[in-house]
């Protein structure tokens, strides 16, 4: 299965790195890795994710890292990394849409 990250998503991942690095550069490091490893495994088991609670389409789904949530799409033969977010901020349409 093939993976793709948005834009969005490798800009947030940029973003939380940024404001991790503030206080602990080298957990920030740690972070990212952490994050694409986590996404690693989509190639194999794409649904493995919950669905997304607030929007309940099932192709829209999420990992939980830590304090947030990596929300994908799985799509035919590929996985699409939309956004990351803080675990305590919802999911809109303007994430998930191209």
């Amino acid at each position: 299965m093939k993976l793709l990250w948005s834009p969005l998503a490798l800009e947030r991942v940029a973003e939380i790195a940024a404001m991790i690095a503030e206080d602990r550069p080298n957990v920030s490091e740690h972070w990212v890795e952490k994050v694409f490893t986590a996404v690693e495994r989509l190639r194999d088991f794409p649904e493995s994710g919950r669905v997304v609670p607030e929007l309940q389409r099932a192709e829209v789904r999420e990992v939980i890292h830590g304090r947030y949530r990596i929300i994908y799409r799985v799509e035919h033969e590929q996985v699409a990394v939309l956004t990351v977010r803080h675990s305590r901020q919802l999911t809109g349409p303007e994430d998930i849409e191209p």
